[in-house]
């Protein structure tokens, strides 16, 4: 997924308790759903940054020669305005893109058949 162009904000937004908890009836489900796919997000968007900034590396660590690169700078920069990774996660959660099942409850509607 391309979390660059996400329409989730940048700023933390009051939720509505009764609309997240609209999908899975129960707002601790929906809270966890939402928690497991921010830490995939957080996951994901840490790697791709990591590769970035791997290319500007540099293979001497000497403390004396400190370079510091534009494009590494602009790099970080915009990674720290992208919206934080449980915004992101609401956002997909409420837009209904998030798949995700309880084996719990799929074993409990097998036994009832």
């Amino acid at each position: 997924m391309d979390y660059k162009k996400t329409n989730a904000p940048t700023t933390t937004v009051t939720q509505n308790i009764l609309d997240l908890c609209e999908e899975t009836g129960n707002i601790y489900e929906s809270v966890v759903i939402i928690a497991k796919r921010a830490n995939q997000i957080s996951v994901d968007i840490k790697a791709e940054l990591s590769k970035k900034l791997q290319e500007f590396a540099s293979s001497n660590d000497n403390l004396d020669e400190v370079f510091e690169n534009r494009e590494q700078i602009e790099i970080s920069r915009f990674y720290e305005k992208l919206p934080k990774p449980s915004l992101i996660a609401t956002q997909e959660f409420r837009d209904g893109k998030i798949y995700y099942r309880n084996p719990a409850k799929d074993s409990i509607e097998e036994e009832e058949y």
